[in-house]
């Protein structure tokens, strides 16, 4: 194995995350805050760390192959989280906190142990948000050009003709991540714009527009985006982070002129489709529960209707109103949500609805096949036939993630909590939303009462969920370290 690019890749990394501290120390050094200089002396020894590890990497060409691009894309979300949490540390966080902030950020699950936050320092809060903008793009980038080519989870469906993992697979990703990354960027400012005119001061509006795109729902305030109900800052969510749910690259080629692309690709349309089913069986049933008389007349029940279900399927994990109180079905439709996700090779988080419109259409074509046993009936998406490469590797995605998911729920249901609150924390966790149901995880609620086992069951299961599961799993098998 050629571990020269994966250090060198590591190393730029470490110097970019060191970078990316700055304008936390510069936010802190002009408000009078005492941490600027956390940040700016965990900056220099980040920076110091990548440099060395890209000067020892040498400058030898740099050849990868499957394999090495199993462990960089399985390394960087390793240690990436350990450097970011750094500063928490600094600050007086303990380890385990740290960490579950940092990974939590990284991984735009969102999950959070802070409280007070309308009165926490400015850098600390601009930190958070910057680990999820980072983590978002980072994650759009492996869904569009790393996945695909690992062959993980079905996402070679997506993959182009030439993109096969060679030793141009490092200035591959980088290509991609520059297109990526200017339309990411782009829409982030765009978002910035609209809040700030929806009534946002700039700091709250920067914070915002970067956790949005990111689909990852770090907020400044305790109450989330409930501290804007009365302004235009809802609906401005609610559109930048469906956007953050659509796929990237179909964004890209509409954005250059190939309108059709958009009408072409068969995710977006169920990812309206359930937004919009979701909505309607949520509006109707708080409409006619008799438990919810309290909120039926409510002006803006149908817009925080919308905004929630899109938060919770994208995974961006904001709350303009406390959902946990419309009843039993409503919170049977957000835990649904928070498995279906948003589109692959965007910034939301679940198993992806491709994934869920594959498995609904092998279920329909065997019982096409039963019905009719000397058909040929095949599966297909998007007009293309499904290969069965492709149907083995969403079938195997599937079972490991809800082998995860019942994992972490046991895991975590050791340290004493009840059946319902485990269940959310362990969905909420994989699944990368952030919020979850109950008291404990719902929208007004956070993770610091947890025990610190059960916060590193959660942070691992939120790796894995970002990783798509395959990944980590193939690192781990004894097959993959023999030469």
């Amino acid at each position: 194995m050629n571990l020269q690019p994966i250090l060198s890749a590591l190393g730029i990394l470490l110097m970019l995350t060191g970078g990316a501290m700055l304008p936390c120390a510069v936010v802190d050094f002009f408000t009078s805050a005492e941490s600027w200089g956390v940040f700016g002396l965990t900056a220099f020894v980040l920076g110091g760390i990548g440099g060395i590890l890209t000067i020892a990497s040498g400058n030898s060409e740099k050849k990868t192959g499957t394999r090495e691009a199993f462990l960089l894309t399985t390394l960087v979300w390793a240690v990436l989280p350990l450097a970011a949490a750094l500063p928490f540390l600094a600050l007086g966080f303990t380890f385990t906190d740290a960490v579950f902030e940092s990974v939590s950020g990284l991984t735009t699950t969102g999950a959070t142990i802070m409280t007070g936050l309308d009165e926490e320092q400015k850098g600390l809060l601009l930190w958070r948000s910057i680990l999820q903008w980072i983590g978002g793009v980072g994650i759009i980038v492996t869904a569009i050009a790393v996945l695909p080519m690992l062959r993980v989870g079905g996402m070679q469906l997506f993959r182009a003709e030439s993109s096969d993992v060679s030793d141009k697979f490092l200035p591959r990703v980088t290509e991609i991540a520059k297109q990526i990354t200017w339309l990411y960027l782009g829409l982030t400012i765009a978002c910035l714009f609209c809040y700030v005119v929806a009534g946002m001061t700039f700091f709250d509006a920067v914070n915002h527009a970067m956790t949005t795109m990111a689909a990852g729902g770090y907020s400044t305030s305790d109450a989330s985006m409930g501290k804007y109900a009365e302004t235009r800052a809802i609906e401005v969510s609610i559109v930048f982070m469906f956007l953050a749910g659509l796929p990237f690259t179909t964004m890209v080629l509409f954005f250059h002129g190939r309108i059709n692309w958009l009408v072409k690709d068969p995710q977006p349309r169920f990812y309206l489709a359930v937004t919009i089913v979701a909505v309607i069986i949520l509006y109707v049933c708080v409409k006619l529960h008799p438990q919810t008389y309290f909120i039926r007349h409510d002006e803006h029940l149908l817009r925080d209707t919308i905004f929630s279900v899109v938060s919770v399927l994208t995974g961006t994990g904001y709350s303009s109103t406390d959902y946990g109180q419309w009843g039993s079905l409503p919170e049977i439709v957000f835990f649904t949500l928070m498995f279906i996700g948003g589109c692959a090779g965007s910034a939301a988080c679940g198993m992806n609805v491709f994934r869920v419109e594959i498995v609904l259409r092998t279920m329909w074509t065997y019982i096409r096949r039963m019905l009719s046993p000397n058909r040929i009936i095949v599966v297909r998406y998007g007009h293309r036939r499904v290969q069965d490469d492709v149907l083995q590797s969403v079938m195997t995605f599937i079972f490991l993630y809800l082998f995860v998911f019942s994992v972490s729920a046991v895991l975590i249901s050791l340290t004493g909590l009840d059946a319902i609150s485990s269940l959310s924390a362990a969905a909420t966790s994989i699944s990368n939303v952030g919020p979850g149901l109950g008291s404990i995880f719902g929208p007004s609620g956070t993770f610091q009462p947890l025990h610190p086992f059960a916060k590193w069951v959660c942070l691992i299961a939120m790796i894995f969920g970002r990783l798509e599961l395959i990944t980590i799993f193939v690192v781990l098998t004894p097959r993959f370290w023999r030469s």
